[in-house]
């Protein structure tokens, strides 16, 4: 018999393998993205069992703002290196503006702030003002490019204020990364693998306090359980990343998209619709004796 069929056999027939895909939970994501007008990954990954359920998950995607968790973690390379201290203060300058609705961007010049409430500002209201500051203080894209890299993040890249990102730029925007890479980024944040116990949990702690929950799939998790989370939106692409901490399966959940038709910013818009629904079908396969989601399911 040919060695490549015997080797073919093999890995079908060993349970591992077999174990990596959850084919039911695969079915039901795979189902409710049929039809969406646009283009979408999802990764989704049990923390227990180690399973996966995947659609489109290598596929690069426009971060948005999720590009602010990478940035995130340029600055916590500088506090595990001793380079930075949480507790520092920073002078911010009017230079720093980039128009929009920031709260950073209503100080007045030459007033000072803590770095870790510039990095809540960039992580709990997505504050661009603050966001590209602490980009610089990361060292640059450029900087936060090269660890990435050497964290083994190869497709999760920031691309606007980076030399010779132009063209990605042009192409995706602020940055770039595939549902499966930030879902590996959170994943390794959670288990404390990146830098130490200490610095991985405070990046940790900086992720769980977002106040983008009224259209995006966060809503869809009950209250009193804990979500570390980013999302990011722009006209044609609405994603969202997270770790849903649920006490019996907690899960890794990445939704992205891209050339939406639905550009829309309300509550209805397709991608927002969508991204609700896989969020009601993991909660129910994740944790179905959950009281919050037995009476959000029933009262649809």
């Amino acid at each position: 018999m040919n060695r490549w069929i015997i080797l073919f056999l093999l890995l079908a027939g060993d349970p591992v393998i077999a174990q990596r895909t959850d084919a039911k939970l695969y079915r039901k994501i795979e189902q409710a993205v049929a039809g969406f007008q646009g283009q979408i990954g999802v990764y989704v990954k049990d923390l227990r069992s180690g399973k996966t359920a995947t659609y489109q998950a290598d596929t690069l995607f426009p971060t948005a703002s999720i590009v602010k968790v990478p940035i995130l973690l340029g600055i916590m390379d500088r506090l595990h290196r001793g380079e930075l201290s949480y507790d520092s203060s920073f002078v911010y300058k009017d230079s720093l503006l980039y128009t929009g609705e920031d709260i950073l961007g209503s100080f007045k010049s030459n007033e000072k702030i803590a770095l870790k409430k510039i990095i809540m500002l960039m992580m709990t209201t997505s504050d661009n003002t603050a966001s590209l500051w602490l980009q610089s203080i990361a060292g640059t894209g450029t900087r936060i490019n090269q660890l990435l890299d050497s964290l083994g993040f190869k497709n999760t890249r920031v691309n606007s204020r980076t030399a010779g990102r132009e063209a990605n730029r042009l192409q995706f925007g602020w940055g770039q990364t595939t549902p499966r890479e930030m879902g590996e980024l959170f994943e390794r944040v959670y288990r404390n693998q990146l830098f130490s116990p200490v610095i991985d949990d405070r990046m940790l702690r900086c992720m769980g306090r977002n106040i983008w929950d009224e259209d995006e799939a966060l809503s869809r998790f009950p209250p009193y359980i804990e979500v570390f989370s980013k999302n990011g939106c722009v006209n044609a692409s609405r994603s969202e990343a997270m770790i849903v901490n649920a006490p019996n399966r907690p899960f890794v959940f990445c939704v992205f998209t891209k050339n939406n038709k639905d550009q829309r910013w309300t509550h209805e818009n397709e991608a927002w619709t969508l991204a609700r629904k896989v969020a009601d079908i993991l909660w129910e396969h994740f944790e179905p004796n959950d009281r919050w989601g037995i009476d959000q399911r029933n009262s649809k």
